[in-house]
């Protein structure tokens, strides 16, 4: 019997984000899922490597490839709808559990151990279930306002709220993985590609 299980994912390229705001560049959940998966790669790193921490980063960043995978059955539902109040968020979770055990019902019987966690993370105990969402959601947040700076530097005001917002967002984590980040590197994520090429190159583009 054929698999569909990675034919829908691959249909994550046509799920759009940002739905109800005016974007000047189009975003979809599969390069949201692959620039977030970067991110936490990056965010574990920084925790390895700076704060001498011992991040799983490998499984981290496979979780975070498959974080947002039900949204080919679900969409993308907007954040103020989803957080409207709390019984729409809970259905909403109902939602995501039974799109999750579809999916999952898709992988071949051998295969299913290895993809089922990454969908749903039921397998995970509960202290590692809980770090490794922690990184993929600031990776999540961290990619939204790298989002937001791009399309306010395009002069696309419509951003200015939400940024402010994931800006409070961010700061409530308090992850020092996320400090270092935004220090070091979000600026360059508002600069064109003449100001973050090296000047001294002289290097044109056709």
């Amino acid at each position: 019997m054929d698999s569909h299980f990675f034919a829908y994912l691959y249909r994550l390229r046509f799920i759009k984000r940002w739905s109800l705001m005016r974007n000047t560049t189009p975003e979809n959940v599969a390069e949201h899922s692959f620039h977030v998966a970067v991110l936490t790669h990056a965010l574990c790193t920084i925790a390895n490597e700076v704060f001498q921490r011992q991040i799983p980063t490998d499984e981290i960043v496979s979780m975070a490839l498959f974080h947002d995978v039900t949204e080919v059955i679900t969409g993308d539902i907007p954040a103020p709808v989803k957080h409207h109040n709390k019984a729409i968020l809970t259905n909403f979770r109902e939602i995501e559990d039974l799109a999750a055990k579809r999916l999952a019902s898709m992988i071949p019987e051998p295969l299913r151990s290895v993809y089922e966690p990454l969908i749903n993370g039921e397998r995970l105990q509960d202290q590692d279930r809980e770090m490794y969402s922690r990184y993929v959601k600031a990776a999540d947040l961290l990619d939204a306002y790298i989002k937001c700076m791009a399309e306010l530097s395009a002069g696309n005001r419509e951003f200015t709220v939400a940024k402010r917002q994931i800006e409070r967002s961010l700061s409530a984590l308090e992850m020092p993985e996320v400090d270092y980040f935004i220090k070091h590197f979000a600026a360059s994520f508002e600069k064109t590609l003449d100001e973050i090429s090296d000047p001294e190159a002289g290097i044109e583009q056709v």
